[in-house]
């Protein structure tokens, strides 16, 4: 095994605890924090949960189905969630998205996708070459076109 410098070490250790101090604010730190990680964690990471902004209606949608697919909480512990959702990660503040670069996640979070059918999405468009405009993305096996049609604005190709 190579030996690694006292520099080396330095430098190594500053990089993962810039790393770990990045993870740790990635939430505001805000009412509702404690819970969102809690029930969020159980079934994905927490990038993932909150790569998504939405309005009010988006999240109560979003949230009913995270419920539905197993996210556990107690009532009062899923409208912590919730407004903290609605109130740190608002959909002003959506960037476009990028539909010929975005991964798996970014379809999933940014289109309601499953993970299925954002894999789906991924494989359709390497086999075409990139989508062209909206009507290509539409076209995308296993994928509602009237989704695509209400985040249209929020899309970019």
């Amino acid at each position: 095994m190579p030996s690694v410098s006292r520099s080396s070490t330095r430098i190594i250790a500053m990089a993962l605890l810039s790393v770990a101090a990045a993870a740790a604010q990635e939430l505001p730190d805000a009412p509702g924090k404690a819970e969102t990680e809690k029930v969020c964690k159980g079934c994905h990471e927490l990038s993932r949960s909150v790569s998504l902004r939405q309005d009010r209606a988006g999240w109560s949608t979003t949230m009913q189905k995270m419920v539905s697919l197993g996210a556990k909480g107690s009532e009062k512990e899923l409208a912590a969630v919730f407004e903290y959702l609605v109130k740190n990660f608002p959909a002003d503040d959506v960037p476009r998205l990028k539909v010929n670069e975005a991964t798996a996640i970014d379809f999933e979070s940014r289109l309601s996708l499953k993970r299925s059918q954002a894999a789906g999405l991924i494989r359709y468009r390497n086999e075409i070459g990139g989508f062209k405009s909206i009507e290509d993305l539409k076209k995308a096996p296993g994928i509602d076109p009237a989704a695509i049609d209400a985040v249209k604005d929020r899309l970019v190709f």
